[in-house]
């Protein structure tokens, strides 16, 4: 086997424990959904549910829903193995510990991220976004989402080692989500308007390429800091 081929078996298997530590604490899952679906409701009442009202701002809405909801999990990405000790064993690992925490980063989007864009549809539906626009959504929030937990886990592994940093990871991911708001909401808002659209997209493909690459290793050098 080469070494390639060792690569992928140890990220897959990386991935097959994650999930089953992640299915093992259903309320990961389940608490971002309960509080996206909160956030779009009380935003619907806070309007007064006027339907063109809500279908100018349901872009915006909905990018922020999940935006906010992700935060919630953050947290969650090496807390229990900080806790227990796995992330000091991952550290002393041959493995590379970049790529074990890319398979951390994947299961969080599959688990965490990815139920909330599934149910965009029927977020959209509770907002009157008109049909045309739900594929401009749904492709600005698989090509944004995933740079939600690529950064939010650069965040996550600098604040690993201090207690009760819910705040403080909040405060530091922020700033650094705006930008995936803006082109995220923006590309939706645009194609409302008749403009093009992609250009958008693209800036957050380029991001997500950029992310994929930097984001494991920026984290896997965070979390040496954090922990020596």
């Amino acid at each position: 086997m080469n070494s390639h081929q060792s690569a992928l078996a140890l990220f897959a298997a990386q991935c097959r424990r994650d999930l089953r530590l992640m299915l093992r604490r259903r309320g990961d899952i389940t608490q971002p959904i309960l509080f996206a679906i909160m956030v779009i409701t009380l935003f619907t009442l806070a309007t007064s549910a006027e339907p063109n009202k809500l279908a100018q701002l349901a872009p915006g809405i909905i990018w922020v829903a999940i935006l906010l909801s992700s935060l919630l999990s953050l947290d969650s990405i090496y807390r229990s193995d900080f806790e227990d000790g796995s992330l000091e064993q991952m550290l002393m690992s041959p493995a590379p510990l970049a790529l074990l925490i890319a398979a951390r980063i994947l299961v969080h989007w599959l688990s965490a991220v990815m139920p909330l864009v599934l149910l965009t549809p029927l977020f959209a539906q509770m907002l009157f976004l008109p049909g045309d626009l739900l594929t401009p959504l749904m492709i600005s929030l698989l090509v944004g989402t995933p740079l939600i937990s690529l950064v939010g886990a650069v965040i996550a592994a600098l604040t690993v080692g201090i207690r009760h940093s819910g705040m403080l990871l909040a405060l530091l991911a922020l700033p650094l989500y705006v930008p995936i708001l803006v082109f995220g909401a923006g590309a939706v808002v645009a194609a409302s308007q008749g403009f093009a659209w992609l250009g958008a997209i693209s800036l957050l493909g380029a991001g997500l390429v950029i992310a994929i690459v930097l984001a494991p290793v920026a984290a896997a050098a965070a979390i040496k800091i954090s922990l020596t």
